[in-house]
């Protein structure tokens, strides 16, 4: 992105932008920068934007060839539009030589970089991909945004507030608003207002869930399930999220047997690396080949379901009561 942000600091810009990868936060406010640097606020007749499977290339190309009206430049902006999934050799041809004066931003979530358009972006503008953040950065942008509210924030409840929701910045920028507007009559956002105000995320309720199953706790394993339930989760959902907590698992403690460090680990297995600690320590109420029958069961259970030999919330009900059972696993 530093790149991206020198063009945006010059003003010279590509003529082709592709903005790609899974954080959709960064995604959104880099093209919202792009737009209002390249193109006037207002200008309608030079600027187009395009979202959907639907988009039909040959437009796209019409529209290129159209030359800007009393400006420089014409801008198009196409949205999700799988073309750098499903071929669009038309398109990736004509690019190549494309009038100077039109400009494009592509924005995607899904993209094959081996076609034939990846290739003729990349060669004449600039790929420019969205990660997710890492937990230093996710924190001092919690930190940031407390700030610009003028309220105190410690860097402990700033990772609280990380634990809660996830790395995805929309949804922590959402969780932060609604905190804002809980402790509007004060001047501190503390872990108690997080804990009371802030919606937790579905993931962490699989996490208490799977405690409750280590320590054998039936009960709280159920009702955490029916918790999940009342909140209109589907069953299957929650059962692709119990057997990946259950691989994550089984994961950690192998790459733990190994004597890989915490940071290397959460790379590897695809968790924040403050909450390996927690992985682990969940992870040691299991054996590795206990993990690796329940994962199996979760698969087996799923193809149970799909194949109507068992009714959904039922199938997982069963599931938490054998494996959560004292004399379970």
């Amino acid at each position: 992105m530093k790149s991206l942000n020198e063009d945006l600091k010059t003003g010279q810009f590509n003529q082709i932008y592709l903005l790609c990868g899974d954080e959709g936060y960064l995604k959104k406010q880099y093209k919202e920068r792009l737009v209002k640097a390249m193109i006037p606020e207002g200008d309608t007749m030079n600027y187009t934007y395009f979202e959907g499977k639907n988009t039909n290339p040959k437009e796209i190309i019409d529209l290129a060839e159209t030359l800007p009206f009393f400006a420089d430049v014409r801008l198009i902006v196409l949205e999700n539009t799988n073309f750098f999934k499903n071929a669009s050799p038309e398109l990736a041809e004509y690019i190549k030589d494309m009038p100077e004066s039109t400009h494009m931003i592509f924005v995607e979530e899904e993209l094959d970089k081996r076609g034939k358009l990846y290739k003729a972006v990349k060669a004449k503008g600039r790929v420019v991909e969205m990660k997710r953040q890492d937990e230093r950065t996710l924190v001092r942008w919690i930190l940031q945004l407390a700030k610009q509210e003028k309220k105190q924030m410690s860097e402990t409840a700033a990772r609280y507030l990380l634990e809660k929701t996830g790395d995805d910045m929309e949804n922590i920028l959402q969780e932060m608003e609604k905190l804002t507007c809980y402790c509007m009559s004060r001047g501190e956002m503390t872990e108690a207002d997080i804990e009371e105000i802030c919606t937790t995320r579905v993931t962490n309720h699989i996490f208490d869930m799977v405690d409750a199953v280590a320590n054998r706790e039936q009960k709280k394993a159920l009702d955490y399930y029916y918790d999940l339930l009342a909140l209109k989760e589907p069953p299957m959902r929650i059962l692709y999220l119990l057997t990946r907590q259950f691989r994550i698992l089984m994961e950690v403690k192998e790459l733990e047997r190994l004597g890989l460090p915490p940071k290397e680990m959460a790379s590897k297995v695809g968790i924040m690396p403050f909450l390996v600690g927690k992985y682990r320590a969940q992870a040691r109420a299991f054996s590795g080949k206990q993990l690796r029958g329940i994962v199996e069961a979760g698969v087996e259970t799923e193809e149970n379901v799909k194949t109507g030999k068992m009714q959904d919330v039922l199938s997982v009900e069963l599931f938490l009561v054998k494996y959560s059972a004292r004399s379970g696993g």
